[in-house]
C-alpha cells in the first residue's frame, strides 16, 4: 500500500456527482423525429391559412410546430414558409399579433421559436449571390465590405421584414428572449 503513487488516482472517478461522472447526453431535449413530407404538408396547410385571411392562424400553425428532429430539407421549407408568413402580415399587425401569442398558454414558447426563425433567416445568403459573385471591397476605416456587385444584394426586403419582426418581438419578449435562443440545443 505505501508503494501506489496518490498522484495518480483520479479521484473524479471515486465522486459520484462529478462533472466527468455525468451523462451529457441527459441535457438535450429529446425530438422526435418528423419527414420531409410531413413538413410540406404542414407548409400547404399553412399557406391555405394564409390564403384565408387568418395570418395569426398560420404564424401560430407555422410556430407551434417546429420540425426539431427533421432534416435539412425540411427545416428549409418550413423556414421558407414561417418567412412567407412574416411578409405577409402588415406592419400595423406585427405588435397586437406578438401580444395575444405572448399572453397566450405557452405565448413565451412560442416566441422564442420565432426568434429562432428570425436568426435562421438573417443567417441565410440571398437567393441571388454565391462566392463567386461576391466581391471584397476595402473600406478607409480598414475593414472590408462583402457584397455584391451590380445587382444589390436581393435579400434587402426580406432581411428588413426580419428586422422589423426582431425588433417588435425584442419590445413584447423582452431580451431573454434572445438568451433562451442562444441557448436552446434544439435547432430550427
Amino acid at each position: 500500500m505505501a508503494l501506489q503513487n496518490h498522484r495518480l488516482i483520479n479521484i473524479d472517478q471515486l465522486d459520484p456527482e462529478s462533472p466527468s461522472n455525468f451523462d451529457v447526453s441527459t441535457l438535450a431535449p429529446t425530438v422526435s423525429s418528423i419527414s420531409s413530407a410531413d413538413v410540406q404538408s404542414l407548409a400547404g396547410q399553412v399557406r391555405q391559412l394564409l390564403r384565408g385571411g387568418d395570418t395569426e392562424g398560420a404564424l401560430r400553425g407555422a410556430l407551434e410546430n417546429a420540425p426539431y428532429g427533421g432534416d435539412d430539407r425540411a427545416k428549409e421549407v418550413h423556414l421558407a414558409t414561417v418567412i412567407e408568413v412574416l411578409q405577409s402580415i402588415r406592419q400595423s399587425e406585427m405588435s397586437p399579433i406578438l401580444t395575444r401569442i405572448f399572453q397566450s398558454e405557452g405565448g413565451s414558447e412560442t416566441l422564442d421559436v420565432l426568434m429562432k426563425y428570425l436568426y435562421k433567416g438573417m443567417a441565410q445568403v440571398p437567393q441571388g449571390s454565391s462566392a463567386s459573385t461576391k466581391s471584397l471591397s476595402p473600406q478607409p476605416t480598414g475593414f472590408s465590405q462583402v457584397h455584391a456587385r451590380g445587382g444589390g444584394e436581393g435579400g434587402g426586403a426580406a432581411m428588413s421584414v426580419l428586422l422589423s419582426w426582431h425588433e417588435k418581438l425584442v419590445e413584447i419578449a423582452g431580451p431573454g428572449s434572445i438568451v433562451r435562443v442562444m441557448t436552446d440545443r434544439r435547432t430550427v
